[in-house]
């Protein structure tokens, strides 16, 4: 009885066809097809369809978020991997990379940059500036205003007077 059941799973196997699941048919890019009408297996979109998420990032890039202690820890730790190699951790275009001979960056506490809106800065982690390349794939919209929140308080940082900060007054020894 082991035998016949060891032989019927034997035949089993064997009748198996790997190979027709590993090399399906298939079409390569923008080969000819006579399954649509346009002789094309690449089909364009359907007008008026968005891709998902679309929308919500288009808002995200257009609408900074309130200012919240979890939006500055985000943006630190953002700022800290992608812009402090340049930039350097004050801000002040003296990062790592500058001194190994890349060209410095402006430092974020020039007048220019001081009076820069906000979205100036969004505009170039997005889209790249000078020799600064685009930051967009790497970083999601709400983080890129978190880094832009957390460049002003760089730039508020260099300038604070201590009468504008009452608890840190009581702080001093």
């Amino acid at each position: 009885m082991r035998r016949v059941l060891l032989f019927a799973f034997a035949l089993v196997v064997a009748g198996c066809d790997n190979q027709s699941m590993q090399q399906q048919n298939r079409y390569d890019t923008y080969a000819p097809s006579k399954l649509w009408p346009n002789g094309s297996e690449a089909q364009p979109l359907p007008a008026g369809v968005v891709a998902q998420g679309d929308l919500a990032r288009a808002r995200n890039a257009k609408e900074p978020p309130p200012v919240t202690n979890s939006l500055m820890r985000t943006g630190r730790e953002d700022f800290d991997v992608f812009c402090s190699p340049c930039h350097g951790l004050a801000g002040d275009g003296d990062g790592m990379i500058v001194q190994r001979g890349f060209p410095a960056p402006p430092s974020y506490h020039t007048d220019r940059l001081r009076i820069a809106p906000a979205s100036h800065f969004f505009d170039v982690i997005t889209n790249g500036y000078g020799v600064m390349y685009s930051y967009a794939a790497r970083v999601p919209p709400h983080d890129r205003w978190a880094i832009v929140a957390y460049i002003r308080a760089l730039q508020e940082s260099r300038y604070a007077q201590i009468a504008g900060v009452p608890r840190a007054r009581e702080k001093m020894p």
